[in-house]
């Protein structure tokens, strides 16, 4: 597809390449196959480790057709938390290698350009476009900085946290001197050894993620509607595709 009349995209945290704005229909890759791929299983993983731990929170009621001893529905719940958890634990160390050696775009969750004033003014053009108080939407090839914002409040340091403290209570079940408890048993010391205390905050970074999941697939849906650049489809195929922002 043949570029015609280049425009600079928005944003500064961008490569000098990546500014390839038109006004005609054009396709700009982004996001390399490991990328696309963590990101469906870190979903994945996701929603069964908040549906799970949900449940781990607020078990379901004693089924009353036999005792409880004969059963194992909490048990099989517990499993699927935790192997979930060793899936989002393993994705995301694979996610920070790739953030090492794949291109700028892998990269960009992991850091924020505090330190642009001109990044900041973009993060608030992007709130009042959310808002509906601005007419026009800016273009970025990756993410936009209100989205890096986000990425890296939520995903980046919440799942961090999520995992340094589920592993922390995971080794609880392993018992004192277990591996989990000589990597992470530190993690309990922090909140003065009160483990029920970590395990209302792991509850609360479950609600943190699930807020951020519901916005996250409202925007993406949103920006793809409204924004005419490809949101959704470019986490499937990789390409980021800019529509004619005047029919006429």
């Amino acid at each position: 597809m043949t570029d015609i009349s280049p425009q600079p995209l928005a944003g500064t945290d961008a490569n000098p390449g990546d500014l390839t704005h038109v006004a005609r229909q054009t396709s700009v890759y982004v996001y390399e196959a490991p990328v696309r791929l963590w990101h469906w299983i870190n979903a994945a993983a996701i929603t069964i480790l908040c549906l799970t731990g949900y449940f781990i929170g607020s078990p379901p009621p004693t089924m009353i057709i036999s005792e409880a001893a004969h059963q194992f529905v909490f048990g099989y719940i517990r499993f699927v938390h935790f192997a979930a958890g060793w899936v989002l634990a393993i994705g995301f160390l694979g996610r920070i290698y790739w953030a090492i050696f794949g291109n700028h775009h892998a990269r960009q969750m992991f850091y924020l350009p505090i330190y642009s004033g001109t990044w900041w003014r973009e993060v608030f053009f992007e709130v009042r476009w959310y808002l509906f108080l601005e007419k026009q939407p800016k273009k970025y090839v990756g993410h936009n900085p209100l989205a890096q914002l986000a990425m890296f409040c939520f995903i980046t340091l919440g799942v961090s946290f999520m995992i340094l403290t589920g592993f922390a209570l995971y080794a609880e079940g392993l018992g004192h001197g277990s591996w989990a408890d000589a990597m992470f048993g530190w993690v309990v010391m922090l909140v003065g050894g009160n483990s029920m205390l970590l395990h209302t905050y792991h509850h609360l970074g479950m609600w943190w993620i699930t807020i951020f999941m519901i916005i996250h697939i409202y925007v993406a849906i949103r920006e793809d509607i409204m924004s005419r650049q490809s949101i959704v489809s470019t986490m499937i195929s990789g390409m980021r595709t800019f529509k004619d922002d005047d029919p006429d």
